[in-house]
């Protein structure tokens, strides 16, 4: 899409007039500099499809860490009417609520500095990563991979994985109501069962960060975060039980588009009426892989804890560790937004990008409701990390949105290409992080050159108002699947 079709709003947001098929206009939020970096790919285009959806509401919005992606651009937000709308499992992605958690402690970086390869080996060695991954714990029946898929984190916590008290720290307290498993298949059962308590490949971690920065002390005091100590962040998602899960329900709306007359400007929008069994249908099954990557974080996060207090030798209350959030970022949810001074149910769509409840929200646990929902912002391997709270700005702008990343600017195949014969692991250390993988091909497709400056991304939505900045993690150990 050349800049002549782009009208500039404000420094940081920009708008695709609505044209042709489409319903309404299109909005990215990004700064100059970041939109040049965005015109080189086709996410720009796929924001103008995604305003063509049936029941589309307001704007087809993009954050600044926009890039391409299947059907929805990653970082694409959308709403659909409840009552007249569309879901589309493009608008969600493959890896169903893939998201990040983040876990404070008492622990020093002065303290953790001299042992963090001793940390980061045996986090490693404790929690399986890689594609075809076994989980931690034991191969689950049907049955029980059925009880995840209802309970969510409930079920990681009844099972002896972390407390209850952690649970109201999770977005939607880690269980969507709706979840339903009887449309869930027997290949996604069977590919979910061994791999709870895994961390997967590609762009999944656990990171082990220093808090460098804090921009707003009384919240980081409210959150328990001084700077010097040690956070861990992990990101990971529902494994190859939601991959399979959008791989079936791609059929399923393919079929449902052409059964109800819709037309889509590219068949990976693929999509069915809300209200339609087709439609209802992917919202179950959505919903139950949603909760089995909430239940997988809650293990994952569990295997943590206990690996850190057994390396270091230290007792739960010397670790302080407490989880601060847990957010997904690849999902689509049933809300209610106010649209033109009027309250309305909609389905939001957030594909790479997080949900930002600002003060005040219902939603969100009481100790948070004064300060906004805390919204994670990792960013690659290399560089800082983003702690920040949503706004009332972004409840009126975005439907409580914001960005959930760095955003790639290089393909994996071209970053692969760029890593021909250098010694990445290397350089990494010699930029302060050590880091495990399971092999150079991860390490090659996410070294931070392939990415955007995640600082670029996170300034953009805070001089935007739709997210406030907290506190900057800087990276010392990271695991990669």
């Amino acid at each position: 899409m050349s800049s002549a079709e782009l009208i500039q709003k404000s420094a940081f947001l920009w708008e695709i007039p609505q044209a042709g098929q489409m319903r309404v206009p299109g909005r990215i939020y990004a700064s100059e500099t970041l939109m040049n970096n965005i015109q080189q790919d086709e996410s720009l285009k796929q924001v103008a499809n995604v305003a063509q959806l049936p029941g589309i509401i307001e704007f087809s919005l993009a954050m600044p860490d926009i890039h391409w992606g299947y059907g929805f651009p990653i970082g694409g937000v959308a709403a659909t009417d409840a009552s007249s709308g569309v879901i589309s499992p493009g608008g969600v992605g493959y890896d169903i609520n893939c998201g990040v958690r983040l876990l404070r402690t008492d622990l020093s970086a002065e303290y953790i500095r001299p042992r963090i390869k001793n940390l980061v080996t045996g986090i490693f060695n404790n929690i399986p990563s890689g594609v075809g991954s076994h989980g931690a714990i034991r191969k689950l029946s049907r049955n029980e991979v059925r009880q995840v898929l209802q309970k969510g984190a409930l079920w990681a916590v009844e099972n002896g994985y972390g407390c209850s008290d952690e649970l109201k720290y999770i977005e939607d307290k880690g269980l969507l109501v709706g979840a339903d498993p009887d449309v869930i298949s027997e290949r996604a059962y069977m590919r979910g069962a061994p791999q709870l308590g895994t961390l997967g490949s590609g762009n999944h971690f656990i990171e082990i960060s220093e808090i460098v920065d804090i921009y707003e002390p009384e919240i980081a005091r409210q959150l328990d975060l001084e700077i010097g100590n040690i956070v861990i962040l992990i990101h990971t998602g529902s494994r190859g039980l939601g991959y399979q899960v959008c791989d079936d329900f791609i059929k399923v709306t393919l079929r449902a588009t052409a059964k109800y007359g819709i037309f889509i400007p590219d068949r990976q929008l693929s999509c069915a009426p809300l209200n339609s069994p087709e439609g209802k249908d992917y919202l179950g099954a959505m919903r139950s892989a949603a909760n089995f990557a909430f239940a997988n974080r809650q293990v994952i996060s569990a295997l943590v804890e206990r690996t850190v207090e057994r390396i270091l030798n230290i007792s739960p209350s010397d670790l302080g560790m407490r989880l601060i959030w847990d957010i997904a970022h690849n999902i689509a949810k049933i809300e209610t937004h106010e649209i033109e001074g009027k309250k309305r149910k909609v389905c939001v769509h957030r594909k790479g990008a997080t949900r930002a409840f600002g003060p005040g929200s219902p939603d969100l646990p009481q100790e948070y409701r004064e300060i906004g929902q805390p919204v994670l912002i990792p960013g690659d391997m290399g560089t800082e990390s983003y702690l920040c709270v949503g706004t009332l700005k972004a409840m009126l702008e975005t439907f409580g949105s914001s960005c959930h990343g760095a955003g790639r600017v290089m393909s994996r195949h071209k970053a692969k290409k760029h890593s021909q014969g250098r010694n990445l692991f290397r350089e990494m250390e010699n930029a302060g992080v050590f880091v495990v993988a399971e092999g150079k091909a991860t390490m090659a497709e996410e070294m931070p050159y392939a990415y955007k400056n995640v600082t670029d991304v996170v300034n953009t939505m805070h001089q935007a108002g739709i997210t406030k900045k907290v506190a900057r993690f800087k990276p010392m150990g990271v695991v990669k699947g």
